[in-house]
């Protein structure tokens, strides 16, 4: 995709805010970073995996050195940058203090300690569950919070 399509692209978010769209996109792609959708043209984000990269000499030259000094070379090789675009990616979602968004991490490593811990604090609060009705239920409640908190400034505001 050259500039101009990725432009075009974007600009569809922007001109069509509040219907629903969906986008497919590659983590550590263009769109995974460098892409400014505020307010609610951009509103949720699926994560598939943790951004492991692919496996090749040079990362597995990194992951030697470091397990030969401190016993972390899958850390430093892969685990690190993985989770490195995995923020990235998230990040697409809240822009500035007025965006509100919800993402789902979607692999069984994310409920592991030794990855959670990878994520800001202001992540910390994920909620696991194991089936799409599930996702549904979390996603129209956390939506109805949202609603109601906006309500409630509102009135306050009258």
């Amino acid at each position: 995709m050259d500039e101009a399509e990725r432009e075009t692209f974007l600009a569809r978010f922007e001109a069509f805010s509040g219907i629903t769209q969906v986008a497919f996109c590659v983590m550590g792609g263009i769109f995974s970073e460098g892409i400014d959708l505020k307010g609610d043209c951009l509103i949720g984000a699926v994560i598939v995996g943790v951004g492991l990269p692919q496996v090749g000499m040079e990362r597995n030259i990194l992951k030697t050195y470091y397990d030969e000094k401190m016993n972390c070379g899958f850390d430093y090789a892969y685990k690190n940058p993985g989770m490195n675009k995995v923020l990235q990616s998230l990040g697409r979602v809240i822009r500035d203090e007025g965006d509100l968004g919800i993402v789902l991490l979607i692999d069984e490593c994310f409920s592991r300690y030794e990855y959670r811990r990878l994520l800001p604090s202001h992540l910390q609060h994920l909620i696991t569950v194991s089936t799409h009705d599930e996702v549904k239920a979390q996603a129209q409640a956390f939506w109805q919070r949202e609603k109601n908190s906006r309500d409630a400034i509102d009135k306050k505001a009258k």
